[in-house]
């Protein structure tokens, strides 16, 4: 069984990996994922939003915030249902659900630790 901060922890680190890999060879990660290249700033600026992000889902995770964890887990649930949003109606790259779908299995791996951790206390 995993505690509710391991899950957290996890996430933190592919989040952080994610925006150092946006940062520095955004193309690298877009072309795997069939997404056009762009030699535009916001990728970067993306990156840097998603390495502070991962940050703090990290730094949460080593203080045992459990509120923090509960909000994680509908945030990035939002986040999928956000991206489903975004290729139906804007027409975003159906390949974004795979993002999607990365934040949503983390978010229900985290729900599973706290409820398991509950049932115990």
């Amino acid at each position: 069984m995993q505690n509710p901060a391991f899950t957290v922890k996890c996430f933190g680190a592919y989040a952080m990996a994610t925006g150092l890999i946006l940062l520095f060879v955004p193309n690298l990660l877009l072309g795997l994922f069939g997404i056009a290249t762009t030699q535009e700033i916001w990728v970067h600026v993306l990156g840097v939003i998603a390495f502070i992000l991962g940050f703090y889902y990290w730094a949460c995770a080593s203080a045992g915030v459990h509120a923090f964890f509960r909000a994680s887990v509908v945030g990035r649930t939002l986040f999928f249902v956000m991206c489903g949003l975004l290729i139906t109606f804007w027409q975003a790259p159906w390949q974004l659900i795979l993002f999607g779908a990365v934040d949503l299995a983390g978010a229900l791996w985290t729900a599973r630790a706290l409820r398991r951790q509950e049932a115990r206390s």
